[in-house]
């Protein structure tokens, strides 16, 4: 049998970490300008390349946009969300960080706020993080 059926969507392995202070206060970073869903609070992260996992690329993200330093045995996978997005199926993981080296700023981001788990459903938000916050409370 032949013929064109639907086209599935490419899959985009996104990971993003929930910084977690000794207050239980959770890091967000604002989506600059210029950038899809820019002005919008979002987990720290990002896309996974080819031949990486998971882990690396979420440690190597978190260097490149908060300048912080997280060892791979730091991270506690906590959730996940899925999103078809046009022609990709984004698949974001969420994991849980409580011990980082260096003060985290704000690199690759208009800006950097700390919130409380109840406090994150307030924020504006790309639609993959919407679902995560609930993870967190």
């Amino acid at each position: 049998m032949s013929g064109t059926g639907p086209v599935e969507p490419s899959l985009l392995l996104v990971v993003a970490a929930a910084l977690i202070d000794a207050h239980g206060r959770v890091l967000m970073q604002q989506r600059p300008e210029g950038k899809a869903h820019a002005g919008l609070w979002e987990f720290p992260g990002g896309k996974v390349e080819a031949g990486e996992s998971a882990e690396a690329a979420l440690v190597r993200e978190l260097s490149e946009e908060l300048g912080i330093t997280v060892d791979r045995d730091a991270l506690t996978p906590r959730s996940f969300s899925t999103l078809i997005a046009g022609d990709r199926h984004l698949v974001l993981l969420l994991y849980a960080v409580r011990r980082w080296r260096g003060e985290p700023v704000p690199i690759e981001a208009s800006a950097l706020r700390w919130d409380t788990p109840e406090a994150l459903a307030k924020l504006p938000m790309p639609p993959a993080d919407v679902p995560l916050v609930a993870a967190l409370r």
